[in-house]
């Protein structure tokens, strides 16, 4: 029998996120048997203490806790996954890291590019793995879309299309929760749902050299939140509103170092879209385009092909990962499997010691865009990408 590794996890914030992070852990030892490692559910954190008696009643963590530091300092935890508010995200990843633990921290790593810097800086001091939830990129068929362009089937590539639309926030009456809040998300969509839509050109592409951007919140005013209620509660007309504090819209036009050109499209309060993270490439040879909507499939256009337009490739066992899930071809897979590859990739890195992308660099790629794009929204021109570093 062959001897695998053991990797404690400890979970911090058990909500939608934690939830399915905590289902995949689970999920691995039954999908991977190629796998090196054996994933242990040490610890839980969260802040009610109905969700941590869940925890450890449904998905069998060890031991649950309100005081995330208890998660931090555990003896058996060797990984700490960060699934809390986006404004705990500092202090939850540089207390991991300074106490060893490797860390897989959601989007956005920081809720400003700032942060961001500081979380990155700080893990790379400690000479931890990092791991970031940009999970798209693990769709077996974005994996596909990126054999076919680093092959060279479509060309030289000379245009992009990203887009993220959701309609999350779409609902006046939706309440004024922390996702609508600077000091508790930081930025609105630019630091949300456009991070997956540019981590995704930069993955397909390659990094982007200059931008200019524009914002907007169609939605200044939500109903205040109350006592016990959810992201998904509404309000009534007549109650009373707070201001939003972050940006429901954000669009840029892109320049790639490769001499590209790309769009970029974001929006939470948009009707229409459900969850439209999509994206279209155009080559000399060929062209793909991608809609997480219908993530199983893919519809791609070849110059040389007899049957000359677009034609609909479905996803299957010979793509990267489908197999894992269901065998043939055309049975779908689902969004928490995206979660579940993601987090065996990342488990696989940690057992084998070696740098994951996409980690903690590759969120500095992105709010390097991000701060660029800020910058062009505020001086109304074009602006260079400057990597971001401490000052």
């Amino acid at each position: 029998m062959t001897s695998r590794k053991r990797i404690g996890i400890g979970v911090v914030g058990f909500g939608w996120m934690g939830q399915a992070h905590s289902r995949s852990y689970l999920r691995i030892p039954t999908l991977f048997p190629e796998r090196t490692y054996d994933p242990e559910l040490v610890i839980i954190s969260d802040n009610v203490q109905e969700r941590v008696d869940d925890a450890v009643a449904s998905f069998g963590f060890r031991e649950g806790c309100t005081d995330w530091d208890e998660v931090i300092h555990h003896d058996d935890v060797d990984v700490v996954s960060i699934c809390a508010p986006n404004m705990l995200h500092e202090p939850l990843a540089i207390a991991a890291a300074e106490a060893g633990k490797h860390v897989f921290c959601e989007k956005p790593v920081g809720g400003t590019p700032e942060q961001t810097v500081r979380i990155e800086a700080a893990a790379r001091a400690a000479g931890i793995i990092t791991g970031v939830g940009y999970n798209y990129r693990w769709a077996p068929l974005v994996q596909y879309a990126k054999q076919l362009i680093d092959s060279g089937e479509l060309g030289e590539i000379s245009n992009y299309r990203g887009r993220f639309f959701s309609m999350y926030g779409s609902d006046p009456m939706g309440l004024l929760s922390w996702r609508f809040m600077l000091d508790e998300a930081g930025h609105g969509v630019s630091s949300d749902i456009l991070s997956h839509s540019i981590d995704l050109a930069h993955m397909l592409v390659g990094p982007i050299d200059k931008v200019v951007g524009t914002g907007h919140t169609f939605i200044p005013e939500r109903p205040l939140p109350k006592a016990g209620g959810t992201h998904y509660d509404r309000g009534q007309p007549g109650d009373p509103t707070g201001s939003v504090e972050n940006e429901d819209y954000f669009g840029a036009m892109v320049v790639f170092e490769n001499g590209a050109r790309g769009v970029f499209e974001s929006s939470r309060s948009i009707v229409g879209p459900e969850s439209q993270c999509a994206f279209e490439v155009y080559g000399t040879k060929g062209a793909l385009r991608w809609n997480l909507e219908t993530m199983n499939q893919l519809d791609l256009f070849l110059v040389d092909s007899p049957a000359r337009g677009y034609t609909r490739v479905y996803g299957g066992e010979r793509y990267p990962y489908h197999g894992n899930f269901v065998p043939g071809d055309a049975n779908a897979i689902g969004y928490e499997d995206l979660k579940t590859i993601e987090d065996f990739e990342f488990l696989s890195s940690v057992a084998a010691g070696r740098r994951h992308v996409p980690g903690f660099a590759e969120a500095i790629d992105y709010v390097s865009v991000q701060q660029a794009l800020l910058t062009s929204w505020k001086s109304e021109r074009w602006e260079s990408v400057t990597r971001l570093a401490p000052r």
